[in-house]
This record gives structure tokens, sequence and C-alpha cells, in this order.
């Protein structure tokens, strides 16, 4: 009896003290630019010591981070998602120089729309973050977009 208490003890402490590190957080805006083109605006809240890398990275890099928007047959993509300014260093992990943001990264995507009504733009992001001494795996969070 002893010994499973010890054994159910040692589990909820390993359990408890498991962290799920999410270290980028996206919020979604939609900018209206004029009566039938808008900008699908995300935004990365980064946190302190991390790296979110940009949209073109050198071959044998990171993962880079991508967009990708759901038609529906309302909207059409102008262009191609443009991004901040960032920083260019030469980042330790992969030993070459590599745009990445951290604390904060906006992403605009220019649509035109074919409608007058209100209507949601589903997207995905695909990206990867890392600190000065990991990397995360890429990860893919869904993004919602309503224009009106």
């Amino acid at each position: 009896m002893k010994t499973i208490f010890i054994i159910i003890t040692v589990l909820t402490l390993n359990i408890s003290q498991a962290q799920i590190l999410e270290p980028v957080k996206w919020e979604t805006l939609v900018n209206r630019v004029s009566d039938t083109e808008f900008d699908l605006i995300s935004t990365a809240t980064i946190d302190a010591g991390w790296h979110l890398y940009a949209q073109t990275v050198p071959e044998g890099g990171p993962i880079a981070t991508s967009f990708s928007f759901v038609g529906n047959g309302k909207f059409l993509k102008k262009g191609n998602t443009k991004e901040g300014e960032g920083h260019v260093v030469d980042d330790p992990i992969f030993g070459m120089k590599i745009k990445y943001f951290d604390n904060k990264a906006i992403f605009k995507q220019r649509i035109k729309v074919k409608t007058k009504k209100s209507f949601t733009v589903e997207g995905v992001v695909n990206f990867m973050v890392c600190n000065d001494i990991r990397c995360l795996a890429p990860t893919e969070e869904d993004l919602l977009f309503t224009v009106d």
C-alpha cells in the first residue's frame, strides 16, 4: 500500500510540474482599406527570450512562418502576406543569418471583397519558435477574421 501511495505521489508531482510551452499568442484584426479592400492582420505576441521566424529562411534553417487562407468565393487575395521588419541576426542554433521577430510580429494579407455582406475568412498559420537553447516543434494555429 505504501509503494502505491509513493508511485501516485511521484506521478502527481511530475504531471503538475509538466509545462506546455506556448510562447506565441495570436490575435486577428480586420482593417478596412477602401470600400472593396481589407487587410487581414495577424499579430503574434512572443514571450521574452523566444524568436518567431520570418516567412523566408535559408535552406537548412528553421521552419518558416507561413499563412494559408480558405477561399469561400467572397474575396480574392491580393499579393502575398507581408511581414514587419524584424531582426536579421547570426542565429546561434542554426549557425546562419536568419530573420526573426521577438516580442511582437505583425503580418498583413490584403484581400478584395466580392460582396457587401459580412463574412468570415478562415486562415491557418504554421510557425516555429526557438530560444537560445532549444526549438519547439512546428505549430499550426487556426485564425479567424470577420470582414464587416
